[in-house]
């Protein structure tokens, strides 16, 4: 107990990478570069899918809600990140601590349930496209996003806490670059199997059970998807769909390694670098896919740009 009152008094030491000095100016200048592309990235999915008129369909406000969860993430931590890369202070605050924490696992698991909302969409466009505009109403697309939005904050309660009130024996240094869940268990001076037993009964909950909803719903697609006899049909279906697998593939490889073994089973340098990648590259690389693999998408990002210009020419 001493130990959580000194470490709630005082500040952790992240230590990141500050064992590869070489590596840190590398890393800085490589992910404020991603950074800054990221906000980029997302910010302009987010402005296209608000105000171009065509883009007002239910996958559109899924996607515009994905690219603002991509930049409340990447921004919950990639700053933190950055400051340390460029400096010898490694510090964090505990409430900075808390709150990175807090985010990490709340948008996190937004995403996850997201993801999942998002592939039933894709389910009722295939297979009950007759229906779609009736079944997909703004009343339940709201509805799906709030109960998303809602067990993803309830996980990070249920799970944060517990995490900040591990007894630590005066230790402050995290080996990591961001309070992350794992590396903060790792630091309890006590057996912490209960605890892991815990995250992961959770763990299952928010990332398993959305993940196997997703993989149900693709199985009916692609059944209904060689059902179709149209050509056209079909590829136009695996090209609208095939964006939101690949983000889901890229996600759910890195949370799953990371979260469904939280304490000491996993490397840590390897952690790392899955982390970072699962931080700054996954949102970089969602609205490329997203953009290159939709017509519409890069339809409307003509229109933004070019304005009347391109129907002059057209």
């Amino acid at each position: 107990m001493q130990g959580a009152n000194e470490s709630a008094q005082g500040n952790f030491i992240l230590l990141g990478f500050s064992d590869r000095p070489h590596l840190e100016r590398i890393l800085f200048v490589v992910i404020l570069i991603a950074y800054l592309l990221t906000l980029v990235g997302n910010t302009t999915i987010i402005l296209v899918s608000w105000l171009d008129p065509h883009l007002q369909a239910p996958m559109y406000f899924f996607l515009r809600h994905l690219s603002f969860l991509d930049l409340s993430f990447t921004t919950s931590s990639i700053p933190q990140l950055l400051y340390n890369l460029h400096g010898r202070n490694k510090t964090i605050s505990y409430t900075g601590c808390a709150i990175q924490l807090f985010l990490f696992l709340a948008l996190g698991g937004v995403e996850c349930l997201l993801l999942a909302v998002m592939a039933y969409d894709r389910f009722v466009a295939v297979c009950k496209p007759l229906h779609y505009m009736a079944v997909m109403s703004p009343r339940l697309c709201v509805g799906l996003v709030l109960v998303a939005w809602g067990c993803g904050v309830a996980n990070s309660l249920a799970m944060s806490p517990v995490t900040l009130h591990l007894p630590r024996c005066g230790r402050h240094t995290v080996d990591h670059f961001l309070c992350e869940m794992p590396a903060l268990i790792r630091m309890a001076c006590v057996n912490t199997a209960a605890i892991e037993g815990t995250v992961f009964v959770l763990a299952v909950g928010i990332v398993l059970s959305p993940l196997a909803f997703i993989l149900a719903s693709y199985g009916y697609i692609v059944r209904a998807v060689l059902q179709t006899r149209s050509a056209s049909g079909r590829h136009k279906a695996f090209n609208t769909c095939g964006s939101h697998l690949t983000v889901v593939s890229l996600f759910y490889g890195n949370i799953i390694y990371m979260y469904m073994q939280p304490g000491n089973s996993s490397s840590q340098d390897q952690g790392k670098f899955l982390t970072l990648f699962y931080n700054i590259v996954t949102p970089l690389l969602n609205p490329l896919i997203y953009t290159l693999r939709n017509k519409e998408v890069k339809g409307a990002l003509r229109r933004l740009l070019l304005g009347d210009r391109e129907v002059r020419q057209g």
